[in-house]
């Protein structure tokens, strides 16, 4: 059985769930631009232009993304800030997420049907737009009743203010009760070599029998992990083998998951975000993706 490089071209366009909404396969974690310790603003911007200049089209932002509570919204103005400034053409998806709060820095649940309205319209003006691409619940609360939470997104959809609708941080349970209620696009969970576990639940292969798209968040390990991911010898073999980085690597296994798969893994860095975007030019072998797979 090969173990070598592949030598078919990069992958194309992924659609966004049954939207008719094509996405580079890589899209932008955008947290870690606005987290303490992010880089100014104006470096910030680059990182986002840098993704966009090597083709990404879907950015990932949420109004908790920011410091602490007087901060929320910071990462989406960001981002409405760098595509006003943006000189490219082409269709630029965002998606943003509501369902958390950041008290004193904290990262609190808040899933009340009030709360969710409230946030979806503050996002609404910090991302500058009249309609949300993609809005996501951010975590479940399990203090209010699912169909509360996913009732107050399929009003917002209905109403004009949400386009399409995601989950994130949710079990195929949840997957399901939503969708009995409306039709959901996404869901955004975390998923890498060592976190595996949508893929054992079943999770991942649901969401493509429900023509939802899967946005694995953390797929290089996140902010904690990455560098000592990046460290496994099967990684550093496999990256050497096929003349590209472990980071790389760890995004073509998890595109080869499946044609709805959309690796969104954060950057800080323009070099980061470059070469992620890589990734759709590697092709891994049978031998390859069970080598990565039993990182698990």
């Amino acid at each position: 059985m090969n173990s070598g490089p592949m030598t078919s071209g990069p992958i194309t366009a992924r659609e966004l769930g049954r939207t008719g909404i094509g996405l580079f396969p890589i899209g932008l974690g955008a947290m870690p631009l606005s987290l303490r310790g992010r880089p100014n603003e104006r470096a910030a911007v680059g990182v986002i232009h840098a993704a966009l200049e090597a083709g990404v089209t879907f950015i990932d932002t949420a109004n908790a993304y920011c410091i602490d509570a007087r901060d929320v919204g910071h990462n989406e103005r960001l981002i409405a800030s760098a595509l006003r400034q943006w000189k490219g053409s082409g269709k630029i998806t965002v998606a943003t997420k509501g369902g958390l709060i950041r008290p004193s820095g904290a990262w609190e649940t808040e899933g009340r049907p009030d709360h969710l309205r409230k946030a979806c319209e503050q996002s609404l003006r910090d991302l500058g737009v009249e309609t949300i691409d993609l809005y996501q619940l951010h975590t479940p609360d399990g203090r209010v009743a699912w169909a509360d939470q996913v009732g107050e997104l399929a009003r917002l959809q209905a109403e004009g203010k949400i386009r399409h609708i995601g989950l994130s941080n949710v079990s195929t349970a949840e997957l399901r009760q939503a969708l009995a209620i409306v039709r959901v696009e996404s869901v955004q969970n975390r998923c890498n070599p060592s976190d595996q576990g949508d893929l054992k639940s079943g999770l991942v292969r649901v969401c493509a029998d429900e023509g939802v798209t899967y946005l694995p968040y953390s797929p290089v390990g996140g902010h904690n992990g990455h560098k000592r991911m990046g460290r496994q010898r099967a990684l550093a073999q496999l990256a050497k083998r096929h003349g590209t980085s472990p980071q790389c690597i760890m995004l073509a296994w998890l595109l080869g998951k499946g044609a709805h798969v959309v690796p969104i893994p954060g950057a800080s860095r323009v070099a980061s975000i470059t070469d992620s975007c890589r990734a759709v030019e590697v092709r891994l072998s049978t031998d390859d993706t069970a080598q990565v797979d039993a990182m698990g």
